[in-house]
This record gives C-alpha cells, sequence and structure tokens, in this order.
C-alpha cells in the first residue's frame, strides 16, 4: 500500500495540513461570534466593547435588584388589598321572589375585609355591613 512507504516527514507533513484544517475551522467558528459580539461598534476596539457588556451586565444586575424590591412591595401591599371576594343572592321572604337580597364578603390577604348583605322586601331593602378580622367577625358574636 502506498501509505506504507511515506517517511516521518510526509507524516509530519499530513499532521501539519490536520492540524491546519482544524484551527482554520475554529478561527472561522470565532470570528463569526466576534462579529455579532462588536456588531454595531463604530471605531471601538474589543477591550471598549468588553467594558461596554460589563457595564451594561453591571447596571441590568442593579434594574434587577430595583425591580425584586419593588415586588416585594407591591406583594407586602397586596396582602393589605382585598384580594378575596363572594357573593350570594338569596331571598330571605316566601312572598318576594327573584332573589334580589344578597351578601357579599370582601378579604384580604390575612382575611380582613367586611361583609355587606342587603334584605329586600316588599317594604323596602335594608343594607347591613359588618367588619371581619382574621376571618371571624370583629366586633360582634
Amino acid at each position: 500500500m502506498w501509505w506504507q512507504n511515506l517517511g516521518a516527514t510526509e507524516y509530519l507533513f499530513f499532521g501539519c495540513v490536520v492540524w491546519l484544517a482544524l484551527l482554520s475551522f475554529y478561527i472561522i467558528r470565532n470570528s463569526g461570534k466576534l462579529k455579532n459580539i462588536i456588531k454595531g461598534a463604530k471605531g471601538a476596539d474589543l477591550t471598549q466593547i468588553l467594558e461596554g457588556i460589563v457595564e451594561k451586565q453591571n447596571l441590568i444586575g442593579k434594574n434587577i435588584h430595583e425591580f425584586s424590591e419593588k415586588v416585594a412591595d407591591i406583594q407586602k401591599n397586596q396582602q393589605k388589598s382585598f384580594t378575596k371576594s363572594a357573593l350570594v343572592r338569596f331571598n330571605p321572604f316566601e312572598d318576594t321572589g327573584g332573589d334580589q337580597s344578597f351578601a357579599v364578603a370582601l378579604l384580604d390577604g390575612v382575611n380582613n375585609g367586611v361583609v355587606i348583605s342587603s334584605l329586600h322586601s316588599r317594604g323596602g331593602t335594608r343594607v347591613y355591613a359588618k367588619a371581619v378580622s382574621g376571618g371571624k367577625s370583629a366586633n360582634y358574636p
């Protein structure tokens, strides 16, 4: 076979050609990545571009920290807002129809809030409100 007649010089040459092909492949691949990094930078060298990227990352880190603090404040304030509600319509008297009476409960994240009731009869409509604290009646048993 022909490869059995090759000397050390030919093997060295073939090894260098393979090594050159591998290096060319990596250079071409990395030059494409480098073009993506420096895209849009006019007249700036690689050091300035990388410093700009680091500055942007630091700014993004500060923004993330500020946003996480704001989210924590929103979650804290959300506990004080009405987050739970329920409405029940009913007919308290047999002589009236249409389920025009109702009770609505509005509670926050720790079950504090109010229950508003409306009783409708032929003689008129009456509205009542009762405070709720910790999921139980606040003022009256």
